[in-house]
């Protein structure tokens, strides 16, 4: 593999990123790097989360900048705050060598008008959300007419939560850019239309086989029913006591209820969800980093953007309907040369997911067994032992103490003294898995899944541009249950695939999952089937509100306003 050096980077450049401990670069680093330090070439990386992707750009960005002009030279726009962020962060780290280049981070949830302030002093790079950029070119507070460099950062994320126009908007206001580079995990048909009509023959170089999960990553299942779910939850959390990582649920509702029973039975975690307030999301992603809380409980749109190293496991507290989706998620873990495990708790109703995910991955999904209380309790108690003997004491005044210590178990033999410790602390877990039950299936529920599966796989609907949907069949295959039918003037062109549509509605209404039937997709329109007790709830809930700008019209298809 070639070295830094050998690609072309500087010797300023060269210092910095030694200091970090860059010794070899990555894939992508050593396929984008040299094509990138000329400045002229349109670029297109796609490779997955994790693989060093800041570094590839970020590098020839801080080559190619010319640190006597104080005015904007190039654009990095990212789908969120915390990305926004951490490429700041990381581009001042790989500049501390050369120094005397300005970066500037502009991102919403904060004061504009100090970010203006930031701006009107002059800077070199941009690194921006695009929300908040648009606000600031409406605003006329920055002038993109000297960008030469356009960098599209997790570009399909970006599309994923909406930012296509803007997307769009924002490459109109940089008319003099030499090359716009654009990096994503995956390419949608959007995200290519946008690379035709903005770029000129890119060079395109893909990292690995597309939506390939890390190689690094433990990819693993526990088969339970929808009720025991919390329950397998609480297992894999007991039996990893060293764990670290981020619990996926589908739903704001499900992330506070997971949260809050969790909290209450004493975990250190927390969880973010849309309803938190800039600063509040500050708090719990600051207390993520430090490790003062164990588990982030967060669903895929809240978690977007974040980066944070050492994830031990990622856990899918529901398989996510969009096979795309579970890709983001594991690729949290796994990072750096670490190993990771991506840990999915899978009901009968979820294996033919489970199964396009494997085909997805061209991998294994293991399936592993459900811990029983006493494997919980052996692993917990080697694991506090292994504490015990690595504790140090060689700081404290522990000596001190140790005649009063003698004096009070003078008579207590040693191996009663350590049976009080374990006592303890293993007292809670005992009492809890006494009587713990098997939560696996049993065979003849496999059975019962084996049969079910063949009624409820996916099914495309002729004209259905957006994916799949998904269909309940019953045993003679017609008709799709007592669902009322609702009509939604919201669709693909408002930036929605059927996952981030169906976290949305469920968001807005707070709504579990199993009350929906089929959703049926197109450009301005869409058609919800829904039990009829919650279709009420959820008219009330969304019709009236606004989705960027524009009021939203909910209502019963069959009544008028939305027969197809």
């Amino acid at each position: 593999m070639n070295s830094f050096e050998a690609l072309g980077i500087e010797e300023g450049l060269l210092q910095s990123i030694q200091a970090l401990g860059f010794t070899q670069p990555t894939p992508i680093q050593e396929q984008a790097i040299p094509v990138l330090l000329q400045g002229t070439k349109d670029f297109i990386g796609l490779a997955q989360t994790g693989t060093g992707k800041t570094a590839a750009f970020g590098l020839p960005l801080l080559q190619l900048i010319d640190k006597d002009d104080r005015f904007p030279q190039a654009l990095i726009v990212c789908p969120t705050r915390e990305l926004c962020l951490q490429i700041t962060s990381d581009l001042n780290s790989f500049k501390n060598k050369k120094g005397h280049i300005v970066i500037t981070a502009v991102y919403g949830g904060t004061s504009i008008s100090m970010q203006i302030r930031d701006l009107k002093k002059g800077t070199h790079i941009v690194v921006a959300t695009p929300g908040r950029l648009i606000d600031l070119i409406e605003r006329k507070a920055i002038n993109l007419e000297k960008i030469h460099y356009v960098v599209l950062d997790e570009a399909d994320e970006m599309l994923n939560m909406g930012f296509k126009d803007d997307i769009e908007f924002i490459l109109k206001n940089t008319p003099n850019r030499q090359s716009t580079w654009l990096f994503s995990a995956t390419m949608p048909a959007e995200i290519r239309q946008v690379s035709k009509r903005y770029m000129k023959q890119p060079f395109e170089i893909t990292i690995g086989k597309m939506n390939a999960g890390a190689a690094n990553i433990d990819h693993q299942y526990y088969a339970t029913q929808h009720s025991n779910r919390y329950e397998t939850l609480k297992r894999i959390i007991d039996f990893n006591p060293g764990i670290y990582g981020i619990v996926f649920a589908r739903t704001k509702a499900d992330t506070q209820d997971i949260a809050e029973r969790l909290t209450r039975e004493g975990y250190d975690i927390d969880a973010i969800h849309g309803d938190l307030t800039q600063q509040q999301r500050d708090k719990v992603m600051g207390l993520f980093r430090d490790k003062s809380i164990q588990l982030l409980i967060a669903t895929d749109v809240a978690a977007r953007g974040i980066d944070v190293t050492g994830i031990t496991h990622i856990i899918n507290y529901e398989l996510p309907d969009d096979t795309e989706i579970y890709t983001h998620r594991s690729g949290r873990t796994g990072r750096a040369g670490k190993s990771g495990i991506s840990v999915s708790i899978v009901t009968p109703k979820e294996i033919y997911r489970l199964r396009q995910i494997e085909r997805m991955l061209n991998t294994r999904v293991h399936k592993m067994d459900i811990p029983s209380g006493k494997d919980v309790c052996r692993k917990q108690f080697f694991h506090f032992i292994d504490k015990m003997l690595q504790a140090d004491i060689s700081h404290g005044e522990y000596e001190t103490y140790l005649p009063t210590l003698k004096e009070k178990f003078g008579s207590i033999e040693k191996e009663e003294i350590l049976q009080r410790v374990a006592a303890l602390e293993f007292d809670r877990f005992l009492k809890y898995y006494e009587n713990a039950a098997d939560l696996n299936m049993r065979s003849d529920e496999r059975r019962t899944s084996d049969r079910r599966e063949r009624f409820e796989r996916p099914v495309s609907r002729e004209g259905d541009t957006k994916g799949r949907t998904f269909a309940r069949r019953d045993a003679g295959g017609g008709g799709h249950g007592n669902f009322q039918r609702l009509f939604v003037n919201l669709g693909t062109k408002d930036g929605f695939y059927k996952a981030s549509f169906l976290q949305f509605i469920l968001d807005m209404s707070d709504l579990k999952k199993e009350v929906l039937g089929r959703i049926d997709m197109k450009e301005m329109t869409s058609w919800i089937e829904i039990e009829p007790a919650a279709g009420k709830k959820m008219i009330r809930a969304i019709d009236g509100k606004n989705y960027r700008g524009r009021k939203i019209r909910m209502n019963d298809a069959e009544s008028g306003g939305g027969r197809k």
